[in-house]
């Protein structure tokens, strides 16, 4: 079944509780989650039908002026809310990418463009915690599929300013790829 997400990305924690309520009221969706971010922004992701999603962000929008930025993915990637849950299993790797974004908004999408470009496996999509609102991308698969995926995100996202870097490390060591999980 194809997953339909849209997120909403506040400046503000009490308008984006409110507007998180908003959203809920307004059309039949699913709370993925509903969270303070650093630097005290908060944060919305709900997935549902792709009609449902676009009006659940419109009612969050009109809610709050306070938004930093938004998205609605349709047919996202299945590995992708996973990903940003942090339970994917990681396999052993051939290469790591890491693409690392200044807004959460950005991240989820490079992400989901990274995952449709290439045969890689998201490992975790890394939303603003505890890094100073900041979020990354962890991929992993053959260098060519990592290159590849990586590159994809990094065109999607340059226009819009929030690409801070990115990197593709072959055969990673053994021992930073586990602290990297």
């Amino acid at each position: 079944m194809d997953v339909s997400i849209g997120l909403i990305e506040f400046t503000s924690i009490a308008c984006g509780i409110e507007a998180s309520d908003v959203m809920l009221k307004a059309a039949h969706v699913t709370l993925d989650f509903a969270k303070p971010v650093c630097p005290g922004k908060f944060i919305v992701m709900v997935h549902g039908e792709i009609g449902a999603i676009e009006a659940a962000i419109k009612a969050g929008l009109a809610a709050r002026p306070t938004v930093v930025n938004h998205l609605v993915i349709p047919r996202t990637h299945p590995d992708l809310i996973p990903a940003v849950n942090a339970t994917l299993p990681a396999p052993d790797p051939a290469a790591l990418g890491v693409v690392e974004y200044f807004d959460i908004t950005s991240a989820v999408i490079g992400a989901d463009t990274a995952a449709k470009a290439s045969n890689i496996a998201l490992i975790e999509v890394r939303l603003g915690m505890g890094i100073g609102g900041k979020s990354f991308v962890k991929l992993t698969g053959q260098v060519s599929d990592v290159t590849t995926a990586v590159k994809a995100a990094e065109r999607l996202s340059h226009d819009q300013g929030s690409l801070v870097s990115t990197c593709v490390i072959p055969s990673p060591s053994p021992a930073l790829f586990r602290e990297m999980l």
